[in-house]
């Protein structure tokens, strides 16, 4: 989850990471991390280089906007069926939000962009947020990741949460030391930045 009070303008900053592309001759498509540190998809014809570049100038981007996050992660072995898996999802977004509920209250409107991507987000996300904090401040927008730039940060951060448990449980593929170096290179170059930014 990204969270952006939206009185606090981000369109310069998006601009200026765009006029940073085109300076660096690197192309403004927008970012999937997980193919994009793979080369696949629409990034399949990128060699290493180029897909890291684009890697960093979006890091630098995501640390300059004005947003909080928080991540889920779940084992497998933990979460055997669909159904427990939303019923954790809801219990965690219910605990979450309960500890932050101030800070959710000081908003008249709660807006929440998804895609409705994952049946068990979507699920989980109607069944807590629609009455925490406050029902009739929620409006639910679909949000694509190519038509907002928020969306690809949502992505881009949970691809590094899941990248730092890969490093802590030993097992992070050989693309992910390609990409982002080893455990201490990582750390030093994105991980301490970003994870600074989560809303506890």
């Amino acid at each position: 989850m990204v969270l952006h009070d939206q009185s606090s303008q981000i369109g310069s900053l998006i601009e200026d990471y765009r006029n940073s592309l085109a300076s660096k001759g690197l192309p403004d498509i927008p970012l999937h991390a997980s193919p994009l540190i793979y080369g696949k998809g629409d990034y399949d014809h990128f060699d290493l280089a180029t897909r890291k570049r684009l890697l960093a100038s979006f890091f630098i981007l995501t640390r300059r906007l004005p947003v909080w996050y928080k991540t889920l992660a779940y084992k497998r072995v933990e979460v055997s069926s669909l159904e427990q898996l939303i019923a954790r999802i809801r219990r965690d977004l219910v605990v979450f939000i309960s500890d932050n509920l101030d800070y959710f209250q000081t908003f008249d409107t709660i807006k929440i962009y998804y895609d409705n991507g994952q049946h068990a987000v979507t699920e989980a996300l109607h069944a807590v947020i629609e009455f925490m904090p406050s029902k009739n401040a929620v409006v639910y927008k679909d949000a694509h990741p190519q038509d907002y730039v928020l969306s690809q940060v949502a992505d881009f951060l949970c691809t590094i949460e899941l990248t730092a448990i890969k490093f802590e449980n030993h097992d992070e593929t050989n693309t992910d030391l390609k990409v982002f170096g080893n455990v201490t290179e990582f750390k030093k170059g994105y991980f301490r930045h970003l994870h600074k930014m989560q809303l506890s």
